[in-house]
C-alpha cells in the first residue's frame, strides 16, 4: 500500500499527471481522447506531451549538443509524424511541413528532435513491415539530415522561403504529394462538410458526427469578434471586400485531434467570392491555452514568457509565421467571451502521410531523411 503512495512511482505519477490535465474535459471528451490513447503506445504519445515535456525539460543532456542561447529557436513544441501533413500555402501550392502550432515556444532545437524522433520508433513498431534495425536506421537518417541541413546553411538563407512540395520531394512523399493535389478541391472539402439548407444557403452539415450547432448567443459572439479579427491578419486578406468575410454559418468541432481533444473548436464559415458557388473558406477557430512546456518553467522563465507573448493567440500566430515560413493567409487570433482563439484556414488539400503503407525500411529512411 505504501509503495503506491511514493511520488517516485512511475505509474502513480503517470496516472497523476494524466487526470490533473485532463480533469476540466467534459466527460464525452475525455472518453474519446482516452479511446485514442489507449489504441497504441503512439496514441499515448500523442495524448501526453505534458509528460513528454516532465520529463525532458532541462534534461542533462541538452549540453551534450547545445543547452547554450546560441541553440535556442522556435519550436513546434509537439513534434511528432502526425503534426506534419499536406496542406496549402499562401501561394495555393500543396506542401508538406509543421502544421499544428498549439505548443509552439522557443527553447532548445533538441527537444523538437528528440519529440520526433520518439515519434518514428513508436509509429515504426506499429507497422509490421518493419523491424527495430529498420526503424534505428530511420532515426540516424533523420538525424543526418537534419545535421547537414544545419550544417549548410548560410545567413543569407535568412529571407529565403523553404517548402516542400511534389517537385523537390522524392519518392513516398512525393507520390502522397502528387495524389492530394489531384484528389482534394475546395469544393470536395465543402461537399464534405457543409449542406444546402432550405433557402439554398450553404451551412454545416450538423447531421455529421464530428460537428454539432451553436446556440443563437455563441453564433452571435462570432459576428461580435469578426473586425477585430481582421485586424490581426498579417497578409493581403486582410484587406479583402467585407462581403468576403460575411458569416454564413457556425457549427463546432468535435473529436479532432488526440491531444486537444476536447478543446473548444469551431468551424466558421465565410462566403469568399459571391461570384463562385464553391469558394467558401472554413476558418478553422481554436481555444488556445498555454504550451505545455509553460508548466515547467521557473518562475523568471514565465515572467519573460508573459513579457513577450500578450496572449495564447498572438503566440500561436508567431510561432507559425516563424516555423512554417509560409503563413496561413487567414492567420490571426479572435477574443471570444471563453478567452482568446486562433484562425487559420482549413486547408482543402489537409491530409495525413499514410505510414502504415511504408512496406520497407528504405522507403522510412527516405521519409525520415525528407
Amino acid at each position: 500500500m505504501y509503495k503506491s503512495l511514493n511520488l517516485h512511482n512511475r505509474p502513480y505519477k503517470v496516472i497523476t499527471a494524466i487526470g490533473n490535465n485532463d480533469r476540466d474535459l467534459p466527460e464525452a471528451a475525455r472518453q474519446a481522447k482516452y479511446d485514442k490513447m489507449l489504441a497504441s503506445p503512439y496514441g499515448f504519445y500523442r495524448g501526453t506531451n505534458y509528460l513528454f515535456w516532465e520529463d525532458f525539460y532541462n534534461d542533462w543532456r541538452l549540453s551534450l549538443f547545445g543547452g547554450t542561447p546560441f541553440t535556442q529557436t522556435w519550436l513546434q513544441g509537439d513534434a511528432h509524424i502526425y503534426n506534419l501533413g499536406a496542406f496549402a500555402n499562401h501561394y495555393g501550392e500543396v506542401i508538406y511541413g509543421l502544421d499544428d502550432f498549439d505548443d509552439g515556444i522557443v527553447g532548445d532545437y533538441q527537444y523538437d528532435l528528440w519529440r520526433m524522433a520518439i515519434s518514428i520508433v513508436l509509429d515504426g513498431r506499429e507497422n509490421k513491415n518493419l523491424d527495430e534495425k529498420d526503424i534505428a536506421k530511420a532515426v540516424k537518417e533523420f538525424a543526418k539530415s537534419y545535421l547537414a541541413t544545419i550544417t549548410h546553411y548560410t545567413p543569407d538563407e535568412d529571407n529565403r522561403e523553404i517548402h516542400f512540395t511534389k517537385e523537390n520531394t522524392s519518392g513516398m512523399l512525393q507520390e502522397f504529394l502528387e495524389k492530394v493535389e489531384k484528389k482534394e478541391t475546395r469544393q470536395k472539402m465543402l461537399e464534405k462538410w457543409t449542406t444546402f439548407d432550405e433557402r439554398g444557403c450553404r451551412v454545416f452539415d450538423c447531421d455529421l458526427q464530428k460537428l454539432t450547432a451553436v446556440t443563437p448567443e455563441t453564433e452571435s459572439s462570432f459576428y461580435d469578434a469578426l473586425d477585430t479579427y481582421r485586424q490581426t491578419i498579417c497578409t493581403h486578406k486582410a484587406y479583402e471586400e467585407d462581403s468576403h468575410f460575411q458569416i454564413k454559418d457556425v457549427a463546432k468541432r468535435l473529436y479532432a485531434g488526440t491531444g486537444s481533444l476536447g478543446t473548444p473548436r469551431y468551424y466558421v464559415l465565410i462566403e469568399g467570392d459571391e461570384a463562385t458557388a464553391h469558394d467558401d473558406i472554413i476558418l478553422d477557430v481554436k481555444k488556445q491555452a498555454r504550451p505545455a512546456a509553460y508548466q515547467q518553467m521557473n518562475a523568471e522563465e514565465q515572467e519573460a514568457y508573459h513579457r513577450v507573448f500578450l496572449h495564447e493567440g498572438m503566440r500561436h500566430a508567431t510561432a507559425f509565421q516563424a516555423i512554417a515560413e509560409h503563413p496561413d493567409s487567414y492567420l490571426g487570433w479572435m477574443n471570444l467571451p471563453d478567452g482568446v482563439y486562433s484562425v487559420r484556414e482549413r486547408s482543402p488539400f489537409k491530409e495525413d502521410f499514410p505510414t502504415h503503407k511504408i512496406k520497407k525500411g528504405k522507403q522510412l529512411r527516405e521519409v525520415a531523411g525528407q
